[in-house]
């Protein structure tokens, strides 16, 4: 059954990210990008795009101010450069529910303000594997860009 995700920028289009930089390389120490970047103003609220459970928050070197919700379909949801997290470990969420602010923070520090968003399936999908860089990863890492649109 299908999963309707909601932008998790509040305001934003498909125009506020670059379709073209899922697995986009090369970026940084990551080698490729895993996410989306969906830009907006400092202090615009970020929502859940799933209901879920908060399975983690705090601060990690490159993501900054993280939050990371575990969806239906066993998928974690991860917001990351977040300047506020509005949410605690251990909270069930419903859709839209707000999970923070976006911010700069981590290594877009300086950068214009973002939310770098992925979706991390805890079932491998091995018919997403490809053979290009980091490609075996792919069976875990969705595209988000074709799962909000």
């Amino acid at each position: 059954m299908p999963e309707k995700l909601v932008i998790p920028v509040e305001g934003a289009s498909s125009n506020d990210w670059n379709h073209n930089t899922f697995w986009y390389e090369p970026w940084g120490s990551s080698g490729v990008h895993k996410g989306v970047d969906i830009f907006g103003t400092k202090g615009t609220p970020v929502q859940s795009a799933t209901k879920g459970y908060v399975i983690y928050t705090g601060e990690l070197g490159k993501g900054g101010n993280v939050v990371a919700v575990l969806g239906p379909k066993w998928r974690v949801h991860y917001y990351a450069h977040l300047q506020k997290i509005t949410v605690e470990k251990g909270a069930w969420l419903s859709q839209k529910d707000k999970v923070g602010i976006l911010g700069d923070t981590g290594n877009a520090k300086g950068k214009q303000p973002h939310l770098h968003y992925s979706i991390v399936s805890l079932i491998p999908l091995p018919w997403k594997a490809t053979s290009e860089s980091q490609g075996w990863k792919k069976m875990f890492f969705l595209n988000p860009h074709d799962e909000l649109i």
